[in-house]
């Protein structure tokens, strides 16, 4: 007969199992509801996803055309941020949902121009540091939804891993073991009662 680990012999077998066997049940329910929740938000990242880098490459194009525009007015050293300028800074927004943590915000902080250094035509430098601005900031939120949309995923996968684990192992175990321990105690209880009978047959012979 098939054991399973920490499983007590007789009737307390029975008891164990049934618990063992509800726990799991109810294990496999919550990661099911859980599954579908991932699965939700995986369909929502996968949208924002696209759209993060559909604008990031809009965004790309607009600020290589101010960038051209510019260097065409003034020149590759008028397009050169002056020496000692910081560069742009980034910061990430994290949160955590199901059990899974990922970037939720981002944005970045870029120094501003000053347009009497250069020697292009101020309202072209302008433009073109906005454009390129804006092309930072979508490269950083599609970079957010690229992380996340990633974390989605690998949690989508583990919590399906587990489900399966705990449906098409765990469940037919724990079944199995219970199923096999009624019979053999159906079969040790006949068998005592089969002995008992022939016991007070024998007795009653005697007499």
């Amino acid at each position: 007969m098939s054991r399973v680990r920490g499983q007590p012999p007789g009737r307390a077998g029975l008891m164990w199992l049934h618990h063992r066997l509800g726990l799991a049940h109810r294990a496999a329910s919550r990661l099911d509801q859980k599954l579908k929740i991932l699965r939700t938000e995986q369909a929502a990242f996968a949208l924002l996803l696209e759209r993060s880098g559909l604008a990031w490459e809009q965004a790309c194009r607009d600020a290589e055309a101010w960038l051209l525009r510019a260097a065409l007015l003034g020149g590759q050293d008028g397009i050169r941020p002056p020496t000692g300028q910081p560069p742009a800074e980034v910061s990430i927004t994290w949160t955590s949902a199901l059990g899974t943590s990922y970037p939720s915000h981002g944005s970045c902080t870029t120094p501003e121009p000053d347009p009497g250094t250069a020697n292009v035509s101020p309202a072209a430098l302008v433009e073109a540091s906005a454009a390129h601005r804006e092309a930072l900031q979508a490269a950083v939120a599609h970079a957010v939804a690229t992380t996340a949309s990633r974390a989605i995923d690998v949690e989508v996968t583990m919590t399906r891993q587990r489900l399966r684990g705990v449906q098409d192992r765990w469940v037919p175990r724990l079944e199995s073991a219970l199923a096999e321990l009624r019979l053999s105690l159906d079969e040790t209880e006949l068998a005592e009662q089969v002995r008992l009978r022939w016991a007070a047959d024998r007795e009653r012979s005697g007499r």
